[in-house]
């Protein structure tokens, strides 16, 4: 005879869950409630910081009862702070708020199992070897490691089979939502919301086009949306600069795709403003950003701005202390490329970022030559660019001579050759940090003293030729 389980879905709240649509008790629970989605949006701003952080502000109108009402606003972001939730009238009519959650404990099947212990649940048995499928009642005793039910008569871990839930519990929600307690006049009422959230951040991405002795610069904005929630029809703007949070999260934000390398811009550019020490790009045009979403927005553009390139040899203060055994070194200059920005064209801050270098072969086809990472770069300063290593250019470093005048003091002899297979001349630029008090006692060529540690000595080299640099220190430390 087939055994007939019957589940009863009843009120019953002591061992299930309550139903959806039962009043839970408390502070409000003879407000009358009301839901409020994405679609009640009539307008949204949003504004994107550097550092995995936003600025949310929607308008939203609702028909609001008279009395207590509890609005239950949907579609906000996941990563809301609710401490900088704000709620205000756009109307000139009295609306007091009373009471406000921020409910984010989504609905998952981790989460419905995670609440459902000590509570009583239906167990599905699968059919299987001539057995058809049964259902029986259990108590979840603990879900931490695997499902744990205590049965009738027995208890079981991890059972093959599936979960039949009661109910869904009150407090998991299938979106992130604010919750608030008003009370006021009824009728058509605007409200404007504004709020804080992580998750979402942008950094600037450029194109740097190489002629030669020009390039041209473009930029994109890269915005990516973790926050939880897509914004359809914003109004986007942007603030470069460091803003001080008093806590910090962040994630990593995806460079921008190759696709975009060579795209010329054509999109209309942000207007750019100061916002106190900060830079502000606004957007005349509106768009949307999903969640999940990396999207990509016209910054600058300028041409024909002036560079040169820079060959740099750079040293290691502890050379200076010791005596080198190893021998020759085998060295090779890096590649900088220096512009100013400045003039006509640009002239403008430039927001961190990674600024991708092309030069055009033979054929005309622009081709990857390097990349770097610039910080917030304020107009008519000096941007330089480390793309690489020379490969046509190189040095060969030694210790001539080396010995102890004191216990803290020190002189070295170095001898630096530098060649060069192009066949253009090139000047390279030797840099030596050297750490404590120290002194030229001889050279080759003249140095530059750059700063207090660093001695600089500038090489011109002509093509197919190797130039030799001789120079040596006393250092005190």
């Amino acid at each position: 005879m087939k055994r007939m389980v019957f589940v009863a879905m009843a009120a019953c709240t002591c061992s299930g869950f309550p139903m959806p649509g039962w009043t839970v008790q408390g502070a409000g629970a003879n407000a009358q409630k009301l839901v409020s989605s994405a679609a009640d949006r009539e307008d949204v701003a949003v504004t994107v910081y550097n550092d995995d952080l936003a600025l949310i502000k929607e308008r939203r109108r609702l028909a609001l009862p008279a009395g207590a009402t509890r609005v239950d606003l949907r579609d906000v972001a996941a990563r809301l702070r609710p401490e900088t939730a704000l709620l205000r009238s756009l109307d000139a009519a009295p609306l007091h708020l009373l009471e406000q959650n921020f409910d984010f404990d989504l609905l998952t099947p981790q989460n419905l199992l995670d609440k459902a212990v000590g509570h009583e649940v239906t167990f599905v048995w699968p059919a299987m070897q001539g057995v058809e499928e049964r259902r029986e009642r259990a108590t979840v005793l603990s879900h931490n490691q695997g499902l744990v039910l205590r049965f009738a008569d027995r208890v079981e871990t991890d059972p093959p089979g599936r979960v039949l839930f009661d109910g869904v519990p009150p407090e998991l929600r299938d979106h992130p939502t604010l919750s608030v307690l008003l009370e006021g006049e009824g009728g058509k009422r605007g409200l404007e919301l504004s709020y804080l959230s992580s998750g979402m951040s942008w950094k600037a991405d450029y194109v740097a086009n190489l002629a030669t002795s020009t390039l041209d610069l473009d930029g994109w904005i890269t915005v990516t949306n973790r926050s939880g929630t897509g914004f359809e029809n914003a109004s986007l703007q942007f603030v470069a600069g460091n803003v001080h949070q008093s806590r910090v999260g962040g994630r990593a934000v995806p460079a921008a795709p190759a696709a975009l390398m060579q795209t010329k811009i054509t999109e209309e550019m942000p207007r750019e403003e100061a916002l106190l020490d900060y830079h502000l790009y606004s957007y005349d045009r509106r768009t949307t950003i999903a969640n999940e979403q990396t999207k990509e927005l016209a910054l600058l553009s300028a041409a024909s701005v002036p560079f040169h390139r820079e060959y740099v040899l750079q040293g290691v203060d502890w050379w200076y202390r010791n005596p080198n055994s190893d021998g020759a070194q085998k060295l090779k200059p890096s590649v900088i490329l220096v512009f100013e920005n400045k003039g006509a064209s640009l002239s403008k801050p430039l927001p961190a970022g990674v600024v991708r270098v092309y030069a055009h072969d033979g054929k005309g086809a622009a081709q990857f030559v390097g990349e770097d990472r610039i910080d917030h770069t304020a107009k008519d300063e000096t941007v330089h660019l480390n793309i690489g290593q020379a490969f046509d250019v190189t040095a060969e470093r030694s210790q001539t001579d080396f010995r102890r005048v004191a216990k803290n003091i020190v002189e070295s002899s170095w001898r630096v050759a530098l060649r060069n297979a192009k066949e253009e001349a090139v000047t390279v630029s030797v840099r030596e940090p050297i750490s404590g008090d120290w002194e030229i006692l001889q050279e080759s060529d003249k140095h530059a003293k750059e700063s207090a540690h660093e001695a600089r000595w500038s090489i011109a080299v002509p093509p197919g030729a190797e130039k030799v640099l001789t120079y040596s220190v006393r250092v005190t430390y």
